[in-house]
């Protein structure tokens, strides 16, 4: 096996690391890892919540340093090409780029992989769910539930502010009788913490088949048999109804869901969406409230928000 990849550099914003993440998951990139100023203020104002921190970390200038892993083909170039030209166009969207630097050299698989997971450790991430690696060991306190992961070097980890929004949403509307669709459901862990909330049935759904098969793993890991994961579109691969939809993702995709996403709740159910920078929220409720939904509350942590709507009543 090749043990050489290529290590893409992106130095960037806070705000960014959504976007940036998902033009890094348009290309071939294996595997993703984010080093975020944010989550280190956050480490450093929630000691209770976390066991490990790298003083390393504490070196992270304002913003971010994403990385994403390639091997070595016909295609990486185009990669790099589109990768740039989308970095310097993030402005366009409203969002703020940071340096925006993007650069690019060959790394060894295991210095990478042991690089990586030395900054994952557990963390407590709602009032009640704990991430917890699956390679680290951790004794969880009375309520306390667990939530094994393993993201493969990609998606979600549970540290960033859009994730922890929605697990605190899922914590507080998730019943014993919910049905919950997970719209971008990347490593699963929105989707496994409705089911670890004994929600009834879940179904998490990706157009990302490298993201479905790391959900796929994840789930396997929690031994959890009221989860399914497709690939595709929710609104090709899902039938019925559901009574918490949820979606973290950007707010231009959750605005394009929104007119349709109606079709997949039950009566009174609710529409949870994040990945909102602060600055597209009064775009988002608009569109929401145009499109027959009541906003029962906004939850904000840094730069995001996430929105709870249900449908209004007429």
């Amino acid at each position: 096996m090749d043990k050489e990849w290529i290590e893409v550099t992106i130095i960037t914003s806070s705000e960014a690391v959504e976007p940036v993440s998902g033009i890094l998951y348009n290309t071939g990139v294996k595997g993703v890892s984010i080093e975020d100023s944010q989550d280190v203020e956050f480490k450093k104002k929630n000691p209770g919540d976390w066991d490990y921190f790298d003083e390393k970390l504490l070196n992270i200038e304002d913003g971010a340093v994403i990385k994403g892993y390639y091997k070595e083909d016909e295609n990486f170039q185009s990669y790099i090409k589109y990768i740039k030209e989308s970095v310097n166009s993030l402005g366009e969207f409203g969002i703020d780029k940071g340096k925006g630097i993007v650069v690019y050299n060959k790394v060894n698989e295991e210095d990478w992989e042991n690089n990586w997971k030395k900054y994952y450790k557990p963390t407590k991430v709602g009032d009640k769910i704990v991430v917890k690696p699956i390679w680290e060991e951790y004794k969880n306190n009375p309520g306390e539930i667990i939530l094994e992961l393993d993201p493969g070097m990609a998606f979600g980890t549970g540290t960033h502010e859009t994730t922890r929004m929605c697990i605190k949403a899922l914590e507080k509307y998730v019943k014993e009788d919910s049905t919950v669709f997970d719209i971008g459901t990347g490593s699963g862990i929105l989707s496994i913490a409705a089911a670890k909330l004994n929600a009834k049935k879940v179904i998490g759904v990706d157009l990302d088949p490298v993201a479905v098969d790391s959900a796929k793993q994840n789930v396997e890991f929690n031994k959890l048999d009221n989860i399914e994961i497709l690939y595709g579109n929710l609104m090709e691969v899902v039938q019925g109804k559901a009574d918490i939809v949820i979606a973290n993702i950007i707010a231009d995709i959750i605005m394009f869901l929104t007119k349709d996403v109606k079709n997949f709740i039950k009566e009174d159910g609710y529409f949870i969406s994040s990945g909102i920078i602060l600055e597209r929220k009064n775009d988002v409720v608009k569109c929401l409230e145009e499109n027959g939904f009541h906003i029962e509350e906004i939850n904000i942590d840094g730069e995001w928000c996430c929105i709870v709507a249900r449908e209004r009543k007429n």
